[in-house]
């Protein structure tokens, strides 16, 4: 599954390739996306603030991307809002960790999905430097399901 997100992104979304955004792990229960310090540097010799918050939507992004694809559902998936706390700067490469909040809400986004032919939901992501956390992202994603894949 890896490399097929990563392909995914890098062709559909290229500021991910332009950030050398990897996929380290894939799956319908958790993402986790690697960035480098280099092309995400700032003026401060570290993580721009941009590429943090844009690392961990792309892992959000991908999470549902993934999840809707599993269970067979083929959607555009856009972001609506989202909110970025930044605990620590990032001087060196970094990753961007996505999860649901609340997995119990799962079945009835997608029942909203079917029937109003689009669903809002919440995920989060961690971004981490080696082992601290440096930062969190919430963010409310909306869901189309298109009608052929």
């Amino acid at each position: 599954m890896e490399p097929y997100l990563e392909q995914y992104l890098h062709r559909q979304i290229p500021l991910s390739a332009a950030m050398n955004v990897s996929v380290l792990s894939a799956s319908p229960e958790s993402v986790m996306l690697g960035a480098p310090l280099e092309p995400n540097i700032n003026h401060k010799s570290t993580v721009f603030g941009g590429s943090a918050s844009a690392v961990a939507i792309l892992a959000a992004w991908s999470l549902l991307h993934l999840r809707l694809l599993n269970e067979g559902h083929h959607c555009e998936i856009v972001i609506q809002s989202n909110q970025m706390d930044y605990n620590c700067p990032i001087s060196g490469p970094f990753t961007a960790i996505a999860s649901l909040p609340e997995i119990s809400d799962w079945p009835e986004f997608l029942k909203t999905l079917i029937r109003r032919k689009r669903a809002r939901l919440e995920i989060q992501s961690v971004l981490t430097y080696g082992d601290i956390i440096a930062g969190r992202l919430k963010g409310r994603f909306v869901a189309f399901l298109r009608s052929s894949p």
